[in-house]
C-alpha cells in the first residue's frame, strides 16, 4: 500500500495502523479490500475525513492521499513529507505531529 500523506493544520495528531487492507485512523477503520483492480474511487466517495484524494488499485497495491494533521510548530519533515509504502500490519511511522523542544 502507497500512502501520499496531505499535511493540514490541526489540533489532534494522528496514530495510523493497517490490517491487511484496513486502515485505523484514530480509531476510525476503512476497509478498502472492496476496491477492483484498475479502479479509482473518488475522495468525497469515502466517507472519511482522513482521505484526501482518489484512491486507486493499481498491479493490486493500493495507493491513497490521507490528511495528516501536524502541529503549528511542525518540523519540515511533517510539512514536506515522503510518501510511505505499507509492507507489513501494525502501527504505521508518521512524521513527527510537532517539532521537539529544545533543552538547554
Amino acid at each position: 500500500m502507497k500512502l501520499t500523506l496531505s499535511p493540514r493544520r490541526a489540533d489532534t495528531p494522528l496514530t495510523l495502523s493497517c490490517a491487511g487492507e484496513t486502515l485505523t485512523f484514530n480509531g476510525e477503520t476503512l476497509d478498502l479490500s472492496a476496491i477492483p483492480e484498475g479502479a479509482t474511487l473518488p475522495a468525497d466517495a469515502v466517507a472519511s475525513d482522513w482521505i484526501a484524494g482518489p484512491i486507486s488499485r493499481n498491479d493490486g497495491e493500493l495507493s491513497l492521499t490521507i490528511a495528516l494533521p501536524c502541529a503549528a510548530n511542525a518540523p519540515n519533515e511533517t510539512r514536506f513529507p515522503q510518501p510511505i509504502t505499507v509492507t507489513q500490519n501494525g502501527p504505521i511511522m508518521l512524521p513527527p505531529y510537532q517539532a521537539s523542544e529544545i533543552t538547554t
